[in-house]
């Protein structure tokens, strides 16, 4: 990568998916009715992940685009608990109670905003509803570690938790305070220190790079800092600015924002200071060390994408809970309602707070294979879609590889009979590409409003 054109390169930035779910969320709708809904959680089989949304905060991150509800009221708190429970209660009714759980996830909001004795309320009952754990169940929790104390360890250790991800974001002051979140690093080493002294042995730190007032030399500072959490798996996440969904975003001056080039600078210098260190990089954001379970995945082209991020769980249907959370299936995706007053409705009527979804249909399906396998491996197998789909790959993609043309000239990505291969650095790219194989894009191709850029 040592010989980018940073400002060549510059000219791929442009709005698009990250890729979470294939058809995007901009795709769900109310045509994907609650009966339809419930009748594919009461025919669908096989091990279950499960994510529980629990997002109450104290206070805002302005570069945050997750759903949350702040507030410093603890009756919100215990009565969101009481609503998760009936919601759980409602969803046993439509779903076999002995599938395999070998996924669990709690994300936010702030998880550890709930005190300990709350948390373990919350995986009590979950785990007395769905009794059958896998023993090599990955059980994890997003943390702030401005919110976290030796009772709620003690909770997670209880019931078996083996991940833990830590938000960091930046270590730079001028930059917490532009994001408003101070957070020293000897607090989060604190955090990590704790973790890691209750037995968890795969531990995550996020960083977010294109926040203001950021610049190359002050990442690589926050970079060599980093060093002494020793994480076993990093995320380092492009910032995504989009103002117009979050109104926190628009505190930003957005002149003190990252250039396109800086940006790939960043991310580039990431890649090759996390590599010189023995991690891999996985998918488009990620890095693990040689001894994580995500090191061997990929090193076998068996990594797999939901909305929890990189996983080696594939094939599970995701069940969501709480307020905004989405669902997953093998031909659907469902979520939640965002308001809290229609999710206490809902199920105060008897109903699961479901809102809208989208079913895949045979394109779709086979859109999100190559998609996924392009976001998670950065190479799609030909042979073996064309086989499990029925098809011959490049006539039915044949405008598709045509559209590739531009990054086969950059080097950016390689295409023979049997596989599309990316480089190196058409990784920083992966967005981009993958977009080719999207036939949502073109509805959206003059709209500066639909996703984050890419660069």
């Amino acid at each position: 990568m040592s010989s980018i054109d940073f400002e060549k390169f510059s000219r791929y930035s442009r709005p698009g998916p990250r890729y979470t779910s294939y058809p995007t969320a901009l795709e769900f709708s109310s045509d994907f009715s609650y009966n339809e809904y419930i009748k594919f959680l009461e025919s669908e089989k096989g091990p279950l992940s499960i994510y529980v949304h629990l997002p109450f905060c104290r206070s805002a991150c302005y570069f945050c685009g997750c759903n949350v509800v702040f507030t410093s009221k603890e009756e919100k708190l215990s009565r969101y608990i009481e609503y998760l429970k009936r919601e759980i209660d409602i969803l046993v009714e439509h779903i076999d109670i002995f599938r395999e759980v070998i996924q669990f996830h709690f994300g936010g909001g702030t998880p550890t905003f709930y005190k300990a004795f709350e948390l373990d309320e919350i995986v009590t009952y979950i785990k007395s509803k769905f009794p059958n754990w896998s023993s090599d169940a990955e059980i994890s929790c997003e943390i702030d570690p401005r919110f976290f104390n030796e009772e709620q360890m003690k909770v997670l250790q209880k019931h078996g938790f083996n991940r833990i991800s830590f938000g960091v974001q930046d270590l730079d002051e001028k930059v917490q305070k532009a994001i408003h979140r101070i957070q020293p690093l000897e607090l989060t080493k604190r955090a990590v220190e704790l973790a890691r002294g209750y037995g968890i042995k795969s531990i995550n730190t996020d960083f977010i790079y294109g926040l203001p007032y950021q610049t190359l030399e002050s990442f690589k500072k926050t970079l060599q800092l980093s060093t002494e959490l020793n994480p076993d798996r990093v995320a380092v996440f492009n910032y995504a600015h989009v103002p117009w969904l979050k109104r926190t975003m628009r505190k930003f001056d957005e002149t003190t924002l990252p250039t396109p080039e800086v940006k790939l600078q960043i991310f580039k210098y990431t890649i090759d200071f996390f590599e010189d260190r023995g991690y891999k990089m996985i998918g488009m954001d990620h890095f693990a060390k040689p001894e994580d379970e995500l090191f061997g995945a990929i090193e076998k082209g068996e990594l797999h994408r939901n909305f929890q991020g990189y996983t080696t769980k594939g094939g599970a249907n995701l069940i969501g809970i709480g307020l905004t959370s989405i669902g997953e299936g093998e031909r659907y995706y469902a979520q939640n309602t965002k308001d809290m007053r229609a999710y206490e409705k809902a199920i105060d009527s008897g109903k699961l707070p479901f809102e809208r979804g989208v079913v895949l249909d045979d394109d779709d399906f086979l859109r999100k294979a190559v998609i996924m396998e392009l976001m998670a491996n950065f190479h799609v197998d030909i042979k073996r879609v064309e086989r499990e789909h029925n098809i011959n790959f490049k006539d039915y993609f044949s405008n598709e590889l045509k559209g590739l043309k531009e990054f086969i000239d950059d080097g950016l990505i390689t295409i023979t009979d049997s596989e599309i291969k990316v480089s190196p650095t058409g990784t920083l790219l992966i967005r981009n590409i993958a977009m080719a194989f999207d036939a949502y894009m073109k509805k959206y191709y003059n709209s500066k409003k639909s996703f984050s850029k890419t660069l």
